[in-house]
């Protein structure tokens, strides 16, 4: 079995772009309200769940640690919405994203490391992996979409085109 090589990167805004938003207040202008009490930062990610009469929902999702080095053999996708997947644990998660080809495949597939207080939000119809979290469990609030229509892809990778991921 031939298994290309992975490379991990940091998750930021600029490279994360073409598959969604990264949810975090770093680098963000925030407001106070409630009298002082509290700084919002507002508008983070574009939650788009509407599409075949679809609604937002709310749910949690518990994720336990994977063994590393961690061999990718399927990506998933959601076609009518958004999904967000936002950490409530602070304990750093990869992301795998793919681009998508002409017939509407995986392409190009990355690798990114959240610092465990960055969550992402996927836009519709991107390729990519469950969560993933190299060290402690951890808990994430997910918003997608609830609704008629199938909003679930699966694509497996041929043995042979497996990507195998590791830690630096």
């Amino acid at each position: 079995m031939h298994t290309d090589i992975l490379t991990l990167e940091p998750l930021t805004q600029a490279r994360f772009k073409p598959f969604g938003d990264v949810i975090e207040s770093t680098g963000k202008q925030g407001f106070s309200l409630n009298d002082g009490m509290a700084e919002r930062f507002h508008d983070l990610a574009t939650i788009d769940v509407d599409k075949a009469r679809g609604r937002p929902i709310v749910s949690l999702l518990n994720s336990r640690p994977q063994q590393f080095p961690f061999v990718v053999k399927f990506l998933q996708r959601a076609p009518l919405s958004s999904q967000a997947f936002i950490p409530l644990t602070a304990h750093p998660f990869i992301t795998v994203v793919a681009s998508t080809d002409e017939q509407g495949l995986p392409d190009q597939v990355l690798a990114f490391i959240s610092d465990g207080q960055q969550g992402i939000n996927y836009r519709p119809g991107v390729w990519h992996h469950t969560v993933l979290v190299p060290y402690h469990a951890a808990r994430f609030l997910v918003v997608d979409r609830g609704g008629p229509g199938k909003n679930f892809e699966e694509f497996w990778f041929d043995e042979a085109a497996r990507l195998l991921l590791g830690l630096p």
